[in-house]
């Protein structure tokens, strides 16, 4: 596993991520490797989502999507 170093966070970013660890009960490495991991997660669990979201869109017929296009509209 790697290890990173952050230099220059203010001491009050410092101080709410310590207060919501302590919340849950967890160290502050913790809270930031967890908020991490929600933020960045693993590349195979970001494309599950892209898809999943991507699915929901509308899709267009390509003579529409033409149609806009000639219209300037895309």
């Amino acid at each position: 596993m790697a290890t990173i170093t952050i230099r220059n966070i203010s001491d009050e970013l410092v101080d709410r991520i310590k207060r919501l660890a302590g919340e849950k009960g967890i160290s502050m490495e913790q809270e930031v490797r967890d908020l991490l991991q929600k933020r960045y997660g693993q590349r195979d669990e970001v494309l599950t989502r892209i898809r999943q979201r991507a699915e929901a869109l509308p899709m267009e017929s390509e003579s529409l999507v033409q149609t806009w296009k000639s219209e300037g509209r895309l």
